[in-house]
């Protein structure tokens, strides 16, 4: 019989059984089993060969494998990795998936990865041994080809918010580079010149690409660049909030702020009210975020579509589990600017630059 191809036409690898680890490994399956189930009885050399075994074909015990009521292969439901859970940005996409999965009657496991390679690699590896049926996840600054058997063995996975890197899958994604150049763009239209980027953490694709933006935006403004003016690795309120507050406070602060994310927003917007200068320097932000038109001033931000990124994530997922031999695609979804007071306030020294 032949085997299923993958979406780049090569045999599918199926997923590894008992049976393929008791083979290569010289016993059997009852042996596998208890090695499996951390059960007594076996030598701690016959057990290594198992383990070994297991390692070498990428073999997952599967904890629905007892129920013999089973109709189907599929265990109806799907695992959602994202950078934090509870940033609102990340919120508002895994409620966006979960509306689709409930619609399909399908459960969702969730986590956080906390930008973190190993801690992605090994919540992956949770929800693979829970048998997921497909896996949607917004990659880490690490390489994802550790996904590749998992993908041999069928499961689709779909990444979002950023593309992956060393494998090929389906993504959904926004213009980054775009939307940090209009931004910047605005600013810079208003009169500034010396326009400081407050950017998350460098190793993840999204704050590259937001960077890129920025700069080429001055660049075709003929404003020189400052690295002084670029802090990267902000990742968190706090530390948006000091890098903030040492511009502000330097002998040729910034006029005026670009912050790719929306906790830097906030860390920002505080040191510049803790400061009196909230009417003084201008800030236009990456994501929006609650209460930001509420401010005073309100917050001028480069809005993306948390929901409909979900969406697009979740009926992509069920769309391959339909279609296994769908091409993989990348969706690139548009910024707007959402212009609202903060990003339009002028420079006070116009001659500053």
């Amino acid at each position: 019989m032949s085997q299923p191809a993958d979406t780049n036409g090569s045999p599918r690898r199926a997923r590894a059984t008992m049976r393929d680890v008791a083979e290569r490994a010289g016993v059997g399956i009852k042996t596998v089993s208890r090695v499996v189930n951390g059960e007594p009885g076996v030598a701690a050399a016959t057990a290594e060969r198992v383990n070994r075994a297991a390692r070498e074909l990428h073999f997952q015990p599967d904890p629905f494998a007892g129920n013999l009521r089973r109709s189907v292969r599929r265990t109806q439901s799907i695992g959602l990795l994202l950078s934090s859970v509870d940033n609102p940005f990340c919120a508002a996409m895994h409620r966006a998936v979960e509306d689709v999965a409930e619609s399909r009657g399908v459960s969702v496991l969730s986590a956080s990865s906390d930008e973190d390679p190993q801690r992605e690699r090994a919540l992956v590896g949770t929800f693979v041994s829970r048998r997921v049926d497909g896996l949607i996840l917004s990659a880490t600054g690490g390489d994802q080809a550790y996904l590749r058997p998992e993908m041999d063995a069928g499961t689709p996975v779909v990444a979002v918010d950023r593309a992956p890197v060393g494998i090929d899958v389906d993504s959904v994604v926004v213009d980054n580079v775009a939307g940090a150049r209009g931004a910047t763009a605005h600013l810079l239209r208003r009169g500034h010149r010396r326009i400081a980027h407050l950017g998350d953490l460098s190793m993840i694709a999204t704050a590259t690409q937001r960077l890129d933006g920025f700069r080429q935006a001055a660049a075709e403004a003929g404003v020189p660049a400052d690295d002084q003016l670029v802090v990267q690795d902000l990742h968190t309120v706090e530390l948006a909030f000091d890098a903030t507050f040492r511009l502000l406070r330097s002998d040729d602060p910034p006029t005026a702020l670009f912050t790719s994310q929306n906790l830097v927003t906030i860390g920002a917007i505080r040191a510049l009210r803790s400061l009196g200068m909230q009417h003084d320097v201008a800030v236009v932000g990456f994501d929006d975020f609650a209460l930001a038109d509420l401010l005073d001033p309100a917050v001028t931000v480069v809005a993306q579509d948390p929901v409909a990124i979900g969406r697009a994530a979740a009926e992509r997922v069920f769309a391959r589990l339909e279609d296994r031999s769908l091409p993989s695609t990348q969706t690139v979804l548009a910024t707007r600017l959402v212009v609202r007071g903060s990003g339009e306030i002028a420079p006070r020294r116009r001659g500053s630059a």
